[in-house]
């Protein structure tokens, strides 16, 4: 009897305690959850944010096509700087919508917003085809376009987010890799097309592509809904108060002043090194098509090595490059060098900060904090590209004011990035 009783004793002390669900990190309830890792609904989700991405994103990314056409002809009175207002209204708005959109993501998810998203996208390009002034093709293809963008991107990317836990870093990867393949596609199709059915034709023909695209892609795009949560605070000011993320949005507010910079002006800067018009275009292609690799590459090795240990090299680069290589590169073969790395390590980072943002965040909030990162960094991604033409009216044309401006401001951010990822686990080696 006394062997029976210790025996109950035993058993009573090594039963499991029971946890409150609400003591549990987010991420463990979320992989708890994740019975299915990615799916059928998964993937076609990942396909959808692709297709998406590469006629939103990826005609963004083609802007410098626009930057040096318009210079040559709509806008030739104008100066540089002037006219890449109009591309950083784009990134502007496109960004800054990402906390509200995010938030709304979290409530309604994707569809309810893609769709207004792709009508927008497709409006605002239709629209640009027949606009001739620079302050219509500031509203139209500044304003409407990049909130256009921004409708389809934060949503599709959000939705491929809630399917996957273990290869997420893979899976929004793939998803993103899309702007790059639309990087890549865009400036070769509208180089050929203004010369072979004028601008008006060659921008609505994108617009049709788009439309095609983005009505696939709305078929496709599914949300795993996450546990019900008690309702939150439109904007929680919690959010604010966690160091890891704010740390993270700090680093990506200096790195995104300079990021797209080269993107807006390697066609130009091509052409001023003594390279054809039309190689120029070729250049700005190769970047992003660099990009494709950079946005599948290190997000798939993220997986197994961790996400912020992947991205802190990827910013560091990205600006050691800028600074170093840019101005160095006089002929086409080494402006074609620099455009490789460049798309390579500034794809990585684009690709790994979504999956970092959701490392540190909850499965209920993913596309509030994404959408407040966008929003928070949406004002140095709009003054990257006039500063830069500021600087280059300032220093007659010179490029090696805004190569330094803008590699010591993603070198820096990028310091701040590592101060995000020690916070999370000091350990050097550990994965992250």
């Amino acid at each position: 009897m006394a062997d029976l009783e210790m025996s109950k004793e035993r058993i009573s002390c090594d039963a499991p305690t029971l946890v409150d669900p609400q003591d549990i990190p987010e991420p463990a309830i979320d992989r708890a959850k994740d019975a299915v890792e990615g799916g059928v609904e998964g993937w076609l989700t990942v396909l959808g944010a692709f297709l998406l991405l590469f006629c939103s994103f990826g005609q963004l990314n083609a802007f410098g096509t626009f930057q040096a056409y318009y210079a040559d002809h709509q806008l030739k009175h104008m100066s540089p700087s002037a006219i890449s207002w109009i591309g950083s209204l784009q990134l502007w708005i496109f960004f800054f919508s990402g906390g509200f959109i995010g938030r709304l993501f979290d409530e309604y998810g994707p569809r309810v917003l893609m769709l207004p998203g792709t009508l927008l996208l497709v409006l605002s390009i239709m629209i640009t085809s027949v606009s001739s002034s620079y302050y219509e093709f500031l509203f139209i293809q500044g304003f409407l376009f990049g909130l256009g963008v921004g409708l389809v991107f934060y949503p599709s990317l959000a939705a491929v987010s809630t399917h996957f836990s273990r290869y997420r870093g893979t899976a929004l990867g793939i998803a993103i890799a899309g702007s790059g393949a639309g990087g890549l596609v865009y400036p070769i199709m509208f180089q050929r097309l203004f010369s072979e059915v004028g601008f008006g034709w060659a921008v609505r023909i994108s617009g049709f592509f788009c439309f095609a695209l983005c009505a696939v892609a709305l078929a496709f795009v599914t949300r795993r809904k996450p546990e019900q949560k008690q309702p939150r605070p439109w904007f929680d000011l919690k959010l604010l108060k966690d160091t890891r993320f704010m740390l993270v949005v700090g680093s990506s507010f200096f790195i995104s002043f300079g990021l797209f910079v080269p993107n807006f002006y390697i066609v130009e800067y091509a052409t001023a090194r003594g390279v054809s018009s039309t190689m120029a275009f070729y250049v700005l292609a190769i970047m992003n098509g660099a990009s494709i690799f950079g946005r599948l590459a290190p997000p798939f090795l993220s997986d197994a090595l961790g996400r912020f240990n992947l991205i802190v090299p990827c910013a560091f680069f990205s600006g050691l490059l800028a600074l170093a290589l840019w101005t160095t590169a006089r002929g086409l073969p080494a402006i074609i060098v620099f455009s490789v790395l460049y798309g390579f390590v500034s794809g990585g980072f684009n690709a790994l900060i979504i999956p970092c943002v959701v490392q540190i965040s909850g499965a209920h909030e993913i596309g509030t904090r994404v959408g407040m990162l966008y929003t928070l960094i949406s004002f140095s991604s709009m003054g990257g590209g006039p500063a830069a033409g500021a600087l280059l009216h300032t220093m007659g044309g010179s490029f090696t004011g805004v190569a330094a401006l803008i590699g010591a401001s993603m070198i820096f951010g990028s310091f701040l990035l590592l101060w995000a990822r020690l916070s999370i686990k000091p350990k050097i080696w550990a994965r992250v």
